[in-house]
């Protein structure tokens, strides 16, 4: 201590030092803790958003707080999907103040926000996938993210409820991402093969479109068309017609089917046709083709053939060969006969007349 300066507890009884330092602590712990409340506020301090920032809600539904403390004010609800003005951001960039389309203002949490950048990527999807036919409607396992990509880590917006119908509309598969662990002292096995995931690109009731696991959706199919998948996966599912029986319509069926496996290069390698046995009552095989490279989406509707045959039930795939070429096959099905429709089934092309031709058949006209 320097010379001169004062020693409050020089000369002091044990008793009196005791009463100082009962007196010194509870000052120092004031100081202490109001230091950690400038630091606390110091983290809390935000930052002003760019003008016209707007932000989407990820999550099924989020409160807006009064202030971002670990006790707040409820100041309003936000739900899925629903766009939110961005006001500022707290300095570390975890809350951000919003006001919704109701003007209630509140902070929130960032990552429960998706930006306009992904909001765009979704309306991308939207534009490019509106006419694509439906190959299958599924029912959610669980509350689903629809992604911007077919992939695990890839931005999220909308959310699916359980039970919920969607609509399957493509097939994507990517490569699994493993799982964060503490380096192991071994070398990781190179030879090891990767894990896959498949995907459905889906569209829901309110018409919004995005990829989901596959294996978390469950196609809508009576069992008694789904038991004849013999350990296959189906993938898509049409009604190709009906017929009367009982005094109700039965629909006939054609399913796409797939390996059980996740990864698999085709979207499907098999076809089926189901029809109804009006003498049994039960679904049978009518047509059935195997080893396809085939690629979704695929579509059925009905066309005119003319002549006896009239309008029929038509489908149409699309596979690729063993140079990798996209090619389309269409099929009709005449009663209980499925048949490929092939090029030389066509109206033949009219040959153009030579000049040659034409006077000859000017001459037999005179």
């Amino acid at each position: 201590m320097p010379t001169g300066s004062r020693n409050p507890l020089k000369n002091k009884k044990p008793l009196d030092v005791y009463w100082s330092v009962s007196v010194f602590l509870p000052i120092a712990g004031k100081r202490i803790a109001l230091l950690l409340m400038i630091l606390a506020l110091a983290g809390c301090r935000s930052n002003q958003a760019k003008s016209g920032e707007v932000a989407y809600v990820t999550v099924a539904q989020a409160s807006l707080r009064d202030r971002v403390a670990a006790v707040y004010n409820k100041a309003g609800t936000v739900s899925n999907g629903e766009r939110v003005d961005v006001l500022e951001r707290t300095k570390n960039g975890r809350f951000v103040r919003v006001r919704d389309p109701r003007n209630e203002e509140g902070w929130m949490e960032q990552r429960y926000l998706a930006s306009q950048d992904v909001f765009n990527g979704f309306q991308k999807i939207a534009r490019e996938n509106a006419i694509v036919p439906a190959q299958a409607v599924a029912a959610t396992r669980a509350e689903l993210n629809m992604h911007l990509q077919p992939a695990r880590d890839a931005d999220h917006l909308y959310q699916l409820k359980e039970g919920e119908k969607v609509e399957l509309l493509r097939r994507d598969t990517s490569v699994r991402a493993p799982k964060s662990a503490a380096p192991s002292p071994a070398q990781p096995d190179s030879t090891a093969a990767p894990a896959y995931d498949d995907w459905f690109l889906v569209r829901d009731r309110q018409k919004r479109y995005g990829w989901v696991l596959s294996r978390m959706v469950d196609i809508d199919l009576p069992l008694e068309v789904a038991q004849y998948a013999e350990g296959q996966r189906i993938v898509a599912d049409f009604v190709l017609n009906t017929v009367r029986d009982g005094g109700k319509d039965v629909p006939q069926y054609l399913l796409l089917l797939n390996e059980p496996r996740d990864g698999a290069p085709q979207d499907f390698d098999q076809l089926r046709v189901f029809t109804w046995n009006l003498r049994r009552h039960r679904y049978e095989t009518a047509y059935r083709e195997r080893n396809l490279h085939g690629v979704l989406p695929a579509r059925a509707g009905a066309e005119n053939f003319g002549g006896k045959e009239g309008t029929l039930p038509i489908f149409v795939v699309q596979v690729r060969d063993a140079g990798d070429k996209l090619s389309e096959r269409k099929y009709k099905m005449n009663g209980v006969m499925v048949k490929r429709v092939l090029a030389a089934e066509a109206a033949p092309a009219v040959k153009p007349q030579t000049n040659h031709e034409k006077r000859t058949a000017n001459n037999q006209k005179r």
